[in-house]
């Protein structure tokens, strides 16, 4: 199998990756259990991707009982620098309608003890997070909806609940009133787990619903929200054809060195067993009689 370049994660609607060529299966075991799917791994546009359904084919997992190490450091297995995140979403924003894809630069987390971060047992490590979402790829992505004739509105603030209940009215309204501008219930643990992993990532969140806030729409159905998966899927599809043939050969941005100066603790007291763990991840960092 060849070096795999770009990963794709395919959220409510999305589970599976049109027009991929040469498509195989590829299952993995990372050292946090299995991630949520097979990857599927081809070729699109002339480029290697790998792309998971980040609920399971047939739409199995619960957000809150995704594995989102497992995931993520499968794509860094397989050698992914980047990460296109497609997630359905709703809006908080009159401006934000149904259809529309937003590409969020900020999140705000309201889960409950969710893991978003491979450190721990014995090693301490803390990134930069203050911009979450590498610039590079927002410019792609902007550029190829554009492209694809699909509406777009680059930045804003997603707001990661719980779930899985949608929002009550009150929430919603809070929200509303703090500056969010979509609310999903996924992406911001990714996010901080593929800077951990000094993978560019981006979030394409797909608008199904107005939440609860709207005076019109005061109630999200799932039949709803899966009409608009429908035709939100369809122009993933459209957009994800765009930005796999603009997306550089070269990353300029920080991303791949995120962990440069991230690790606190001293090499010579990093348990054997963790520093084997996260090779992967920090061994281009430690000297030669630190490694593993």
């Amino acid at each position: 199998m060849a070096h795999v370049e770009i990963g794709v994660i395919g959220g409510s609607g999305l589970y599976s990756l049109p027009g991929l060529q040469d498509a195989e299966e590829v299952n993995l075991d990372t050292p946090w259990g299995e991630p949520s799917d097979a990857y599927i791994v081809g070729t699109l546009e002339g480029r290697q991707v790998a792309f998971l359904a980040r609920h399971g084919r047939g739409h199995r997992v619960l957000p809150s009982e995704l594995n989102f190490r497992a995931n993520i450091f499968g794509f860094k297995m397989l050698g992914v620098e980047r990460i296109f995140s497609f997630s359905a979403c709703g809006s908080l924003r009159e401006e934000l309608p149904p259809s529309m894809f937003v590409l969020p630069d900020q999140f705000f987390d309201r889960t409950r003890g969710r893991v978003a971060t491979f450190f721990g047992n014995g090693v301490v490590a803390h990134i930069s997070f203050a911009d979450p979402v590498c610039p590079a790829l927002l410019e792609v992505l902007e550029t190829a909806c554009r492209e694809a004739r699909v509406p777009v509105k680059r930045g804003g603030t997603y707001l990661c609940m719980e779930g899985p209940a949608f929002s009550t009215k009150a929430e919603s309204r809070v929200y509303r009133s703090w500056g969010m501008d979509v609310i999903g219930m996924t992406n911001l643990q990714e996010a901080k787990l593929a800077r951990e992993a000094e993978m560019c990532y981006a979030t394409v969140a797909m608008v199904t619903d107005f939440d609860c806030w709207h005076p019109e729409h005061d109630a999200v159905t799932v039949q709803e929200v899966i009409a608009n998966l429908l035709k939100n899927s369809e122009n993933a599809a459209k957009v994800l054809s765009e930005v796999i043939a603009r997306v550089p050969a070269e990353r300029t941005c920080r991303c791949g060195s995120a962990l440069a100066d991230a690790v606190i603790t001293a090499q010579d007291k990093i348990p054997l067993e963790t520093r084997r763990t996260l090779d992967l991840l920090i061994g281009k960092y430690l000297t030669p009689e630190a490694k593993p």
